[in-house]
């Protein structure tokens, strides 16, 4: 499948600069942040002005070449390795990171690194980058194809819910859930999206509606709890979210509040998918018990504070959202154990979760 270009468009390498759609601001503006060293870069991963297990692997990698154009004379190895951790610890849950850095440090080893030129790292850096852009965004083009197969042709109306935000916004193109329902839509089919507001950090309400007015497909915002209500009042024909890191048992990490979603969506038998690339799979983990979860500043739940810039101006209108000082829990992610999974949907086909040997025979 030829890789197209993606009508929204949140990543973009400049050469000397990796601009970046500052997703903290949406809907209220569309702007980007230009990054010119790795430290900018790993603060907008930090900040969440790039977020998404995919977008965050591929801005992560264009952080390392512009490690290596910013520096006079190259580091010593070691000190470089440095640089990667630091960019690794940015963001612990999604494992397309770690992976990303694993396979850009077998390109640009320790033999390679003190072999080649300076120039010469640079630019196989930058090949290794680009190549991510667009390996991406062909994979994505593939779940959405791959998801359209699990609907009958028969079917003409389509309604799905999904939860957080897996389009345009958070790969380098299409998306993987959301780019379902954009290949759904582009197949034909009449698609009826419901999302979930996502909380802390109101993902769906503020993205992923945004997403679906920007292509023009209907949207309902759902409040957070609201799903059980919605699949006894409400046709729900699938529930379709995006993953941050699978283990090899197929329990899924995804964004806080996928778990409660999962199991509302079993007990009303309505079938929920994961849709992921294969860089999602994390082999060196027994189970979802042995994922890392990210527990952020807890003042993201009780202000709008992860809504601020640097020097401290709020993007959306000022005001607490929690009247008193109260102490706050803010994990990011939650575990959906595969039992609760309809199936995963890869680009290399659709996978049946309870089944460790087929995910390592498709996947691995």
């Amino acid at each position: 499948m030829k890789a197209q270009k993606a009508v929204l468009k949140s990543i973009d390498w400049k050469g000397d600069k990796l601009s970046l759609l500052d997703q903290r601001k949406i809907p209220v503006a569309k702007e980007f942040i230009d990054c010119k060293t790795l430290d900018d870069v790993i603060f907008c991963i930090k900040s969440m002005v790039v977020r998404g297990a995919p977008a965050i692997a591929m801005t992560g990698i264009f952080g390392l070449v512009l490690e290596l154009k910013n520096t006079k004379e190259k580091l010593v190895y070691e000190k470089f390795l440095r640089r990667t951790r630091a960019l690794l610890d940015s963001r612990p849950t999604a494992v397309n990171l770690r992976l990303a850095i694993e396979d850009y440090l077998k390109l640009i080893s320790e033999k390679a690194y003190i072999a080649n030129p300076l120039p010469e790292l640079i630019k196989l850096s930058e090949k290794y980058a680009l190549s991510m852009l667009e390996e991406d965004l062909k994979w994505n083009l593939a779940i959405g194809k791959n998801g359209v197969d699990l609907f009958s042709k028969k079917q003409k109306e389509i309604s799905i819910l999904t939860h957080c935000n897996t389009g345009a916004l958070a790969t380098a193109g299409h998306g993987t859930a959301i780019g379902i329902i954009r290949s759904l839509r582009d197949a034909g089919y009449k698609v009826t999206v419901y999302a979930d507001e996502t909380r802390p950090y109101q993902q769906g309400s503020r993205l992923t509606a945004w997403e679906m007015q920007e292509e023009k497909i209907p949207c309902y915002i759902v409040a957070e709890g609201m799903s059980a209500w919605l699949f006894q009042n409400r046709k729900i024909d699938a529930v379709i979210v995006g993953a941050d890191r699978i283990a090899p048992n197929g329990d899924t990490a995804n964004k806080i509040g996928t778990y409660a979603l999962a199991i509302v969506a079993k007990e009303n038998k309505i079938p929920f998918y994961v849709a992921a690339t294969k860089t999602s799979f994390d082999f060196s983990l027994k189970d979802g018990s042995q994922i890392p979860i990210e527990m952020r500043d807890e003042e993201e739940l009780t202000q709008n504070s992860f809504l601020k810039d640097t020097s401290g101006n709020s993007y959306l209108p000022k005001g607490i959202l929690s009247p008193i000082k109260s102490h706050a829990l803010n994990p990011a992610f939650d575990v959906t154990p595969s039992k609760y999974i309809s199936g995963i949907v890869t680009e290399l086909g659709v996978i049946q979760p309870v089944n460790k040997r087929e995910i390592k025979r498709v996947v691995g």
